[in-house]
Order: structure tokens, then sequence, then C-alpha cells
């Protein structure tokens, strides 16, 4: 009888260890930070979509820990980056940051990093240049390189290749377009380009008639830098309108996220040059195999991956890499894990990847044009690869800062 009893209490005993949570020293928390409200939502659901993928690979498992993760919502403003990120990192305890994904969020939660030494935080899709190149945190990184950067290239396909001598822009108001127009003006302008006009916008603006009524009708092209819900409705207008102009476009403004709307964007879009850290139809094993992939675990998901979940994707993927280095460890507060990702690098869907002494990425950049694929799905076809793109575009980064900061006015060609 007593045998009895001590072989239910063992039991009894095991199931309880069974049922009781892992402990703490098992288990790592991550953070997910994207745009889930406003005019940027689709954007961000593709972003988490990247971010997931990367986590499945590994069944949310790196050195037998288990990975715990907690998302947070913000609407593109600095302010609500801010304020989601506080609550993952000092409220859920969360170890690593993967976001956010807008241009002046990543300009402000790098400046939050600042104040958690101790938290190590990976960009999400997040582009402003001055991110990582001015006044860095030493535990921000970004793998997914800049808007300058992606817009490697363009500049010079568009003069030489398109016969685009003039140009007017239509691009939203912040930190991130300014980078875009930065990258596209710097080599467009030295060849002898020139930006007549600049058209500032805020974000989920929903009006474009007044701004296409005053674009000039003198300009080869417009180059528009516009994402999500407002590349929408500014292509939509401006083809009803019965604009005329060639269109150049901005990284986001023909991102999957925007081609893969159902409206009447088609003939406004087809044939327009761009330029970003994906490429729809590259014919690369790694990139087919991540469609693939993609297709697979979100049939809700966008024909091809956007260049948004690919950024979550590849920064998810530095984080677990840099984990997997260091055993899992995190009980120095992360140091040492940030000491592997400084030096990481690694084979991304895109090509290679590693950092540069700002932490930021470089890698491959890919120049398209807008065409038509099978069942009528509209498509990045590429145009050409441009081989591992620095923050500075190939300039020395003492002639580069002169430029100064991208701006409304900053850089300037007529």
């Amino acid at each position: 009888m007593l045998t009895k009893r001590r072989t239910v209490m063992a039991a009894a005993l095991a199931a309880a260890c069974l049922a009781q949570p892992a402990r703490a020293e098992d288990v790592i928390k991550m953070g997910g930070l994207a745009t889930l409200e406003g005019a940027f939502t689709v954007l961000g659901q593709d972003g988490l979509r990247g971010m997931k993928l990367a986590l499945q690979e590994v069944n949310y498992t790196v050195a037998g820990k288990k990975i715990v993760v907690t998302y947070g919502s913000s609407d593109a403003t600095p302010d609500s980056a801010v304020k989601a990120a506080r609550k993952l990192v000092e409220q859920d305890g969360d170890q690593i940051l993967i976001g956010p994904l807008s241009g002046s969020e990543g300009i402000a939660i790098k400046d939050y990093a600042k104040t958690q030494p101790n938290v190590t935080f990976l960009n999400g899709s997040s582009a402003a240049q001055d991110t990582t190149l001015y006044s860095p945190a030493p535990n921000f990184f970004r793998f997914s390189t800049d808007g300058v950067q992606w817009m490697a290239g363009l500049g010079e396909y568009v003069y030489k290749v398109k016969g685009y001598h003039t140009v007017a822009t239509v691009a939203e108001d912040y930190s991130f377009p300014y980078s875009q127009v930065e990258g596209f003006m710097l080599p467009f302008c030295k060849l002898g380009g020139h930006v007549t006009a600049k058209f500032w916008v805020p974000i989920g603006n929903k009006d474009y008639s007044s701004v296409i009524a005053a674009l000039p009708d003198d300009v080869d092209a417009v180059y528009v830098a516009l994402g999500g819900a407002d590349a929408i409705n500014f292509l939509t207008q401006y083809q009803q309108s019965g604009g005329k102009a060639h269109l150049i476009g901005g990284s986001i403004t023909v991102d999957q996220t925007v081609l893969g709307s159902k409206g009447t964007i088609r003939n406004a879009v087809i044939g327009t040059p761009a330029a970003g850290p994906t490429a729809d139809t590259w014919d690369d094993p790694r990139w087919k195999a991540f469609t693939a992939e993609y297709r697979k675990a979100f049939p809700d998901g966008f024909p091809v991956p956007s260049l948004f979940a690919h950024a979550y994707y590849v920064n998810t993927k530095a984080a677990l890499l840099a984990l997997a280095k260091v055993n899992g460890d995190l009980s120095d507060g992360g140091k040492k894990y940030r000491e592997v990702l400084s030096t990481l690098s690694f084979d991304t869907p895109t090509g290679p990847v590693k950092l540069d002494h700002n932490r930021n990425g470089i890698a491959d950049i890919f120049v398209t044009e807008v065409t038509e694929g099978k069942g009528g799905v509209l498509l990045n076809k590429v145009i050409k690869v441009v081989d591992n793109v620095n923050q500075t575009l190939g300039e020395p980064e003492a002639e580069f800062l002169k430029i100064g900061h991208p701006s409304r006015d900053n850089p300037s060609c007529k």
C-alpha cells in the first residue's frame, strides 16, 4: 500500500514539474515591433510575416532555449514606436527587439536604445539613413541596409538608359523619403540631371489633386517615393487625372504591398523603373526558396514577399544566428552577443550581407522595372544587380558626410 502511494505521489510530482513554466534561464524573450495602424498597416503585417518565417525555421528554439515573442504596434510616428518599445522592453522584459518599420521610428528607437544598454535592438525595415550614419547606438544593428543604399544604380539607369534628364519628385515628408530622394538624386544630378520641383506630403494624405495639378509639364518623369495606402491613392488619382509623364519608383512605391493591391494602378505603373533590396523575378535559388517558403507559410500573403517581409526576415535571421553562436547566453546583458552580431556575415535570400563600423548592412541592391507576370500579377523584373552597396554609395565616409543630413532641401540640383 505504501509503495502504491509513493508511486502515485511520484507521478503527481512529475506531472506538476511538467506543468510548470520554463525557467527564466531557459527562455529568450524577443519583441517584434511593426506599424499595424494607419497608412502603413499592410506593410507592418508583411514585415511580421518575415519575422515569423525566420522563427519558424528554428521552431522558436535556439541552443535548447525557447524563444518567447511579444508584439508591439505603432502607427509610423516616433512617439508611438517608442511607447510600444518601452512596453516590450520595460514591462514585458524583452532582451532582443526586432523593429521598427518606418524611417523616423528608427531614429527614435535608436535614441531609445541608448537608454537600454543591456537590450539588443535589431532593425525591422526602417531605412532612414540618419539612424546609423549619424550618432549610432552601440546596441542597434541594421542588416537590411538603408533608403539611400536602396536607390543604388537607379539615377544612372534612368539618365543613361531611359533618357530621363528632368524630373519632379513627390514624396512623404519624413526621414525615409528624404533618404530615398537623396539616393536617387546624388548620381542623377552628378550626371547632369535636373530635379526642377519637389512636393512633400504628410503620411496618410488622401487627396493628391492639388499636387497632381501642380506637377510641371516640362519634365521627363516624376519620381514617386510614397508607400502603402499613400502610394495607391496617388497612383490611382494620377491615372484618373490623365497624367502622362513617365514614373520612377521609390523602393516602397512599387513594392508588393502596392503592386499586390486590388485597384486600377496597373496602367500607371507597368514599365516603371525603381530600385531596392529585393527583386521579384530574381532567378536565384536563394530567393526562389525564400519565396516558396513564404507562400507555403502565408497563403494569405502576397504573390512574392515584400521588401518588408525580407527586411524583418534578414534582421531576425541575424538575431538567431548570433544567438546560436553564443549558445543562447545573454547573462552578461548581451555583451558577447552584440560582439558576435558586430562581426556577423551570412547569406540572405538576396545575397551576402555584412556590417560596417556603424553596424549598418552592406549588401546587393537591385535595379528593376515593373512588369506583368502570369495571371496578370505585377512584378519587379531584375534589370541589374549592384554588388556590395555601402552606406555612402562607395564614397569615402568623410566626403559623404559633407553632403549633410538628407532633408526637404538637401541635396538639390536644378
